[in-house]
């Protein structure tokens, strides 16, 4: 055996290794989020799962941690990944609303928003622009800490793994679509008896391929695992707590509107075109 395939044969053991860990602890907290109680503090320890089976691997395979790329050389890609996310959610989000999927300003939010800062004698304006402007910097920075524990080990080992054995464009695909299939218990959970589960799981794998092209390609230009964490948070916050909430809905919403829908999927999609080009360009 010479010693590239035996290098090759070492990297998809890790591989396989990482990814059968990875499945005995997110079993293990599946069963917690479905047969016992969806409670945040079970889906926390989910999205902790990816970070500690790359610890165990690296463990088990005589690597250090320090391995992982911890480092950022370049603050340029953070700004980009905490830019890119607001784009395409922006821009989905606007067609949403001009195309009549949804309409902008949900009173219901307003109202829930100004509640909880304690400023119910303010205008609508000021409400918005104070939670809107804490959610996109407070709330970003907050949830870095659920998003590492996934990005440690997706983008921080998982892409530079599969990178040693395949190009680019199958190391994004293929790491995006694990992804997206470890994230489908949880939409079971939330449509199962819709009629419109395969629909909701579709437009979410579609997505989560579409970003993981992205997400990969700032992981490796700029060769940290913090880009891929701060993109990851910026889009929870946009879409979970910013977006959607603001968006009254209507017959056909369901359809297009937040991560389940097909708007954002379909605008990713666009995006990820473009760097999977710039990818190929750049020989990355």
């Amino acid at each position: 055996m010479t010693e590239l395939n035996k290098t090759k044969n070492q990297t998809w053991k890790s591989i396989v290794l990482f990814l059968g860990i990875l499945t005995i602890l997110s079993a293990i907290c599946y069963y917690a989020i479905l047969k016992l109680n969806p409670t945040s503090i079970y889906i926390g320890a989910l999205m902790m799962c990816p970070a500690i089976a790359s610890f165990i691997t690296l463990k088990l395979t005589k690597r250090s941690i320090l391995s992982l790329p911890w480092s950022l050389k370049n603050a340029t890609y953070l700004k980009l990944s905490y830019i890119l996310p607001l784009g395409y959610i922006a821009i989905s989000y606007i067609l949403i609303w001009v195309l009549g999927f949804g309409n902008l300003g949900n009173q219901n939010t307003i109202t829930e928003w100004s509640q909880e800062l304690g400023m119910t004698e303010f205008n609508t304006p000021m409400v918005v622009s104070v939670m809107i402007l804490l959610l996109a910097i407070v709330g970003v920075v907050k949830n870095i800490g659920s998003t590492l524990g996934e990005e440690i080990g997706w983008r921080g080992f998982f892409v530079f793994e599969l990178r040693k054995v395949l190009p680019f464009g199958s190391t994004s695909i293929l790491s995006g679509l694990i992804w997206s299939i470890w994230h489908w218990p949880i939409i079971w959970l939330m449509y199962k008896g819709s009629g419109q589960l395969v629909f909701h799981i579709a437009a979410f794998t579609i997505m989560i391929v579409a970003i993981s092209v992205i997400m990969t390609y700032y992981t490796f230009k700029s060769n940290s695992l913090w880009p891929a964490a701060l993109f990851h948070s910026a889009h929870n916050i946009f879409i979970q707590k910013v977006f959607t909430p603001m968006t009254t809905t209507n017959g056909s919403s369901s359809f297009w509107i937040d991560e389940y829908g097909f708007m954002i999927p379909i605008v990713a999609s666009i995006f990820a075109i473009v760097f999977w080009r710039k990818a190929r360009k750049e020989n990355v």
